[in-house]
């Protein structure tokens, strides 16, 4: 392995070495594998590959992903929600990126025929103490320059007749769509080489002369630029490559149900989000197949892939709770956990949940679905990285935190991840 990696190093300074200027500088270009070396290969990842193929033609890039094929975690895993951008502070990248992306996003599945739909969701306030709440999306959402129209309770039945509440808002602009669709085609338009069942085992970055990877089948690849897009993994990858990430993945589990009477729901049902935590609540999703999700709820997993409470990675639980952040956020918010994680063990406390929106729904209706895992950045104070977080370093762009709404928001995120790539590339040329 160190053989490996010490023998790249010793053909790029070979080349380097060179006496005739311009010899040496076609052979340090021989030596790399490509220009952009890309880990991840979900949405986010493809979009970045799918971006810069647009932005500079003729630069090289390859893609790695561990898993056979892409869109395996994060991005096949969801509710398949576009999102509207209501949610997100005015000014972030959230907020930019998700109205953005959000129309971008409909597009791009219109043109290669990827099934979506626009069909608007509603926001309801179930109780009183939520209502100024409602009434504060309603001016963020206007902010983020969305047209929001809001329902007293009797209007709501106009949109969803099974479905009560105090008051609520529809924001029209929301969607659906098949996302692991859409990173699948990503991949084929991007005209990178994409590498699957790549899993990424160490990094040699030298800002002098580029980046080098192992891969666990013992291969090699050299890149000039690195791009960190994996997601549940994207901080190991970055301390791989020398840099401090300052936040830890903290992975949540989310858990979903499909409903067993899928007309009791038209469209997309949301509660009021509590505004300390980046979850959304448990809310209704009628999908693109015509199920309706039920979900999710947010507990801790015992492992970054830990899809059940079965599944135990003794390594990558030892590490989350060497994390300072992770007793802080434990300290701050364990009324909050306590009640996700009751939720989680009772069948009987879910269904209870869901009925404040949809009186009609009994314990039977919902049915056990696959779950999925959240790769939340945890600062060490004990924060919850509420932002889309960018690292650039010498040679290398992270992807340290890109948690919903990343998948709506995959295009204009792709396209800023090359930017900033593209910005290194250039310099390296000078």
């Amino acid at each position: 392995m160190h053989y490996r990696m010490r023998e790249v190093a010793r053909v790029t300074q070979g080349a380097r070495e060179t006496r005739d200027a311009g010899t040496a500088r076609e052979t340090v270009t021989r030596s790399y594998d490509c220009d952009v070396l890309v880990v991840g290969g979900g949405i986010v990842g493809m979009s970045t590959a799918y971006a810069i193929s647009r932005a500079a033609p003729g630069t090289r890039v390859t893609v790695l992903e561990k898993e056979p094929g892409p869109a395996r975690h994060q991005t096949g895993r969801n509710s398949g929600v576009i999102h509207s951008g209501v949610y997100y502070r005015p000014g972030s990248l959230k907020a930019r990126y998700a109205v953005r992306g959000a129309a971008e996003m409909v597009k791009f599945c219109a043109e290669y025929d990827i099934p979506h739909a626009v069909t608007g969701k509603l926001i309801v306030a179930t109780a009183r103490e939520e209502l100024p709440r409602l009434h504060a999306l309603v001016q963020r959402g206007r902010e983020n320059g969305l047209t929001v129209r809001e329902l007293c309770g009797a209007q709501i039945a106009e949109y969803e007749p099974e479905v009560e509440g105090l008051a609520a808002i529809h924001v029209g602009t929301t969607g659906i769509c098949d996302f692991a669709a859409v990173a699948r085609r990503l991949a084929e338009a991007s005209g990178a080489q994409i590498r699957y069942g790549t899993r990424v085992v160490r990094v040699d970055r030298r800002p002098d002369r580029g980046v080098a990877v192992l891969t666990a089948g013992g291969d090699v690849v050299r890149g000039r630029v690195l791009v960190n897009c994996a997601g549940l993994y994207c901080d190991e990858i970055a301390r791989r490559t020398g840099d401090d990430p300052g936040a830890r993945i903290v992975p949540f589990r989310g858990e979903y149900y499909e409903l067993a009477r899928p007309e009791l729901v038209r469209g997309l049902v949301y509660p009021v989000p509590d505004p300390a935590f980046p979850f959304l609540g448990v809310h209704l999703t009628r999908g693109i197949d015509g199920g309706v999700h039920v979900g999710p709820n947010a507990v801790p997993a015992l492992a970054r892939e830990g899809y059940d409470r079965r599944t135990v990675r003794p390594r990558e639980l030892a590490a989350t709770l060497a994390w300072p952040g992770s007793w802080q956020l434990a300290r701050r918010h364990w009324r909050y956990g306590t009640g996700e994680l009751h939720r989680s063990l009772s069948k009987a406390a879910f269904a209870r949940a869901v009925r404040r929106l949809l009186p009609a729904v009994r314990e039977d209706d919902l049915v056990p679905a696959a779950a999925g895992v959240r790769a939340q950045a945890v600062l060490r104070d004990g924060t919850l990285a509420d932002d889309f977080l960018l690292q650039e370093t010498p040679r290398a762009v992270h992807v340290l935190n890109a948690p919903s709404p990343a998948a709506t928001a995959s295009l204009p995120i792709g396209r800023e991840i090359a930017r900033r790539t593209m910005a290194q590339l250039t310099a390296l040329e000078r």
